[in-house]
């Protein structure tokens, strides 16, 4: 499903689409991490905020920035916008896509690599922020074929920031609370063109600019970066099948509640149910995150 997507600020409009969904294994180095974590790790001053319209700033002069609430029934709706259910207090959806009246809403964005739909305006507009091997070919994520995008430099890095933070502005004129950026992991895809490092400068530029536009911003899977929490500025995580890789400790440890946990199989919902739906928000959806309307949709909730 291709959607219109939002504008970088400089008149360029690239078309966004539906998202998928990912997942790198970690596996059992998140219970390392969480053995060295302490539970419920507060946030730093400059990001403490009250949740769901309670009392609390991110700054003297920034926009309030409110946290989603922890261990509240979640639905992941990346691959298009529908009603929630009920009881449902957080919703994910694709940029491209209206917030959920009456709930708390997280845009989702992909800030680290390119769409395919939307590749030929990227060739257009900024074709040196596409990262290139040594010969001059694209380096591709071949599970979606999806170009990474260019953050081995402070200077890519910044005008990205600039790309990215205009569609995060989006998010908040549209009425998103936060704002989740993909692809975080894009670094381990990169042919050791990119590193880690990259990948967590880049964070602290989003971060920074999130919470400029008066918008929580939450981590995306790689639990890897769990330590760097803290310096990056993440206020919560969306974590896929962290119960199928034994991950969730890991995400609970530094985000205590505000952890929003994907299953794909039904056999990892069970199971992160029984370890989790007290603590943590748990939903299990169809790999394609499909609407329910179409053939294969699924959504349970713990």
């Amino acid at each position: 499903m291709v959607r219109q997507g939002a504008a970088d600020g400089r008149g360029d409009r690239p078309e966004g689409a539906a998202r998928r969904s990912r997942k790198v294994r970690w596996g059992a180095a998140g219970a390392v991490l969480a053995a060295g974590l302490a539970a419920g790790v507060l946030l730093p001053a400059a990001q403490a905020t009250a949740p769901d319209g309670a009392a609390g700033t991110a700054g003297a002069a920034a926009p309030r920035v409110v946290l989603p609430r922890g261990n509240a029934a979640f639905d992941y709706q990346i691959g298009g916008a529908y009603t929630p259910a009920a009881d449902v207090k957080v919703v994910s959806r694709d940029r491209s896509d209206k917030p959920a009246k009456g709930r708390y809403n997280i845009c989702y964005v992909n800030g680290y690599q390119a769409q395919p739909e939307e590749l030929r305006w990227w060739q257009k507009r900024h074709p040196d922020l596409l990262l290139k091997d040594r010969d001059g070919r694209y380096v591709v994520d071949g599970a979606w074929n999806e170009v990474l995008l260019d953050i081995s430099s402070a200077a890519k890095r910044k005008r990205l920031a600039a790309i990215v933070g205009a569609w995060f502005d989006g998010c908040a004129r549209s009425g998103y609370r936060a704002v989740e950026p993909d692809n975080l992991d894009s670094f381990s895809r990169s042919k050791r063109y990119l590193s880690k490092a990259d990948s967590t400068a880049f964070a602290v530029l989003l971060a920074k600019r999130a919470h400029a536009a008066g918008l929580a911003i939450g981590q995306k899977n790689t639990p890897e970066m769990l330590a760097d929490r803290g310096r990056i500025g993440f206020d919560f995580a969306v974590a896929e099948e962290c119960g199928r890789y034994a991950e969730c400790g890991a995400y609970r440890a530094v985000y205590g509640g505000r952890v929003y946990v994907i299953e794909y199989r039904h056999r990892d919902f069970t199971k992160a149910c029984a370890a989790w739906a007290r603590t943590l928000s748990v939903v299990e959806r169809n790999r394609d995150v499909r609407t329910p309307r179409k053939a294969g949709y699924v959504r349970n909730a713990c």
